[in-house]
């Protein structure tokens, strides 16, 4: 049997609702700012003084001794892999979404079968489908440390990718791993050595369950204009007048995608970069050393243009490379500009756009 009482459908009235909050007051004033909270939290905003707080009275000591156990995990908010109603903007899938450069020690293997461990920035990007928030970030990280230690080749690298494309539950991913490669090279004439560091990217990208293996070289090169040394011997010749050519720093980036088989080792396209283009900045140099590379340099006056064409030449022999980019940039020291070109083979580097920034980015301070 249910009893109702007479006024227990009835519509509060304001005067009803002021003396319910004049008695909540009235008992919130003798009682501690805990117990209030303990009641709701939104309490305290209601008290006189107080009307702007959000927030109980909160412990402000750090607590050491706290334990999470796995309880506590799964009642943690985890609104990165929330439900698909949480996104923002366009419902489509992103190609690439992750992290970059992280850095940490990465061990490689050398030519002649030394190893070096170099400082190494890694970027870990996978795709998202359209109906998915987001990534767990960290899962990169802690997938690519679980082979951190091991001496990195292109299989180890796909290892790493096959570990977080699947802790991801991605159906692209990319890993790039950026460093500097040291290795001694010999001065020209006096017999002296020094270390040249080369930037190199490794670059594993997979992409509609293909996979393709790339590297980046940065090879740093004196390119002398053959029209500037044309009309410094004209000058010679013809009024008997000092003058030198002009000749500046210059850099080629090269990408090259790598074919499955024997390994093309760093020093094997640093070679060939050399090959092509003779004229590397030196590290060690004597007198005899400087005299030398100014007659290396006459010997071998190149335009942008021909840079470009002397690099895609080496690179057509190399039958570990298919296909390539090379860019190149003459960092001219007669003209307040670069000169600057681009050479592709194949379509992996094809590219009716570049970015804004990609010359600028060519820029080596030594």
């Amino acid at each position: 049997m249910n009893i109702h009482a007479r006024d227990m459908d009835r519509q509060p009235t304001r005067s009803d609702a002021e003396a319910a909050l004049a008695l909540l007051r009235r008992w919130a004033g003798d009682v501690t700012p805990e117990e209030v909270a303990t009641l709701d939290p939104l309490v305290s905003r209601l008290i006189p003084g107080q009307e702007v707080s959000h927030y109980p009275a909160l412990a402000r000591a750090y607590p050491e001794d706290f334990a999470v156990d796995e309880a506590y995990k799964a009642s943690m908010p985890d609104l990165q892999n929330g439900p698909s109603s949480l996104i923002r903007g366009a419902k489509q899938q992103i190609q690439h979404v992750g992290i970059s450069n992280f850095r940490l020690p990465i061990r490689f293997r050398t030519r002649d079968n030394g190893d070096l461990t170099l400082e190494t920035s890694v970027t870990g990007t996978v795709s998202l489908e359209a109906e998915k928030k987001g990534i767990n970030m960290s899962r990169i990280m802690r997938t690519f440390y679980q082979h951190a230690e091991e001496t990195f080749s292109f299989e180890v690298i796909e290892r790493a990718l096959d570990a977080y494309k699947s802790d991801l539950d991605s159906f692209d991913a990319r890993i790039q791993m950026r460093f500097s490669f040291p290795m001694k090279v010999q001065s020209l004439r006096s017999g002296l050595a020094g270390y040249q560091y080369y930037d190199i990217a490794l670059e594993l990208v997979e992409s509609a369950g293909v996979r393709k293996k790339i590297v980046h070289l940065d090879y740093v090169y004196s390119s002398t204009c053959p029209c500037s040394l044309e009309l410094s011997e004209h000058a010679r010749q013809f009024r008997g007048q000092l003058a030198t050519p002009h000749s500046q720093r210059s850099v080629a980036r090269i990408s090259v995608l790598v074919e499955d088989g024997p390994i093309l080792w760093f020093e094997d396209l640093i070679d060939r970069a050399r090959a092509a283009v003779p004229t590397e900045t030196q590290v060690m140099v004597k007198r005899e050393d400087e005299q030398a590379f100014a007659e290396l340099n006459a010997a071998n006056p190149i335009f942008v243009e021909d840079a470009a064409r002397l690099f895609t030449e080496q690179l057509q022999l190399e039958p570990l490379v298919s296909d390539f980019r090379v860019i190149a940039s003459h960092q001219e020291s007669l003209h307040s500009h670069d000169a600057v070109s681009v050479m592709t083979e194949g379509p992996t580097f094809a590219a009716e756009s570049l970015d804004p920034r990609l010359f600028a980015s060519l820029f080596h301070v030594g």
